[in-house]
């Protein structure tokens, strides 16, 4: 808890992976809509598959930066 509130942790690599699941289900249920409201199966079906995609990849890069400062808090301490 003290490392909680002395930021030692962060909240937002959790943050990050509860945003990528709701991001996933958003863009399954918008290309099941584009396909049923007409807006074309295409469309649709590159929403289903490239928007997890795309969404997986920019939490990546978030992680990273929180990655990259746990990695160099490390070395810090090591010193």
């Amino acid at each position: 808890m003290r490392d909680f509130l002395t930021f030692r942790r962060m909240l937002t690599p959790m943050l990050i992976q509860v945003i990528f699941w709701v991001g996933l289900v958003v863009c399954v249920l918008s290309g099941i809509v584009y396909m049923a409201s007409g807006h074309g199966l295409l469309k649709g079906l590159q929403t289903i598959i490239l928007g997890p995609i795309l969404i997986r990849i920019i939490c990546e890069l978030v992680i990273l930066f929180f990655r990259m400062n746990e990695t160099l808090t490390d070395i810090s301490n090591k010193s």
